[in-house]
């Protein structure tokens, strides 16, 4: 395997959006985002490519399962945020 298809087999490509994803959550942070609006925005995503890095790398189900699962909770949490904040 070679180049890109192993840049992604290897886990790396994820590795990259969660570093675009750090690097995210620092410019909030910078620009007065309290860390609970933080999680709630990026921590989804967050989980959701931990759970993906798994897959590509052909960790064991529950290693995929369970980030992906605890993302959920998250993104409720940013939704009902979001949409009290409209109200």
């Amino acid at each position: 395997m070679e180049g890109i298809a192993a840049f992604f087999a290897s886990g790396h490509g994820a590795d990259v959006v969660l570093a675009v994803l750090a690097t995210e959550a620092v410019w909030l942070k910078v620009r007065g985002w309290s860390i609970g609006a933080i999680l709630g925005l990026l921590g989804p995503a967050a989980l959701i490519v931990l759970g993906l890095r798994a897959a590509l790398v052909g960790a064991d189900w529950w290693w995929v399962a369970i980030p992906l699962a605890l993302s959920f909770p998250l993104h409720v949490m940013d939704l009902r945020t979001r949409l009290s904040a409209s109200d």
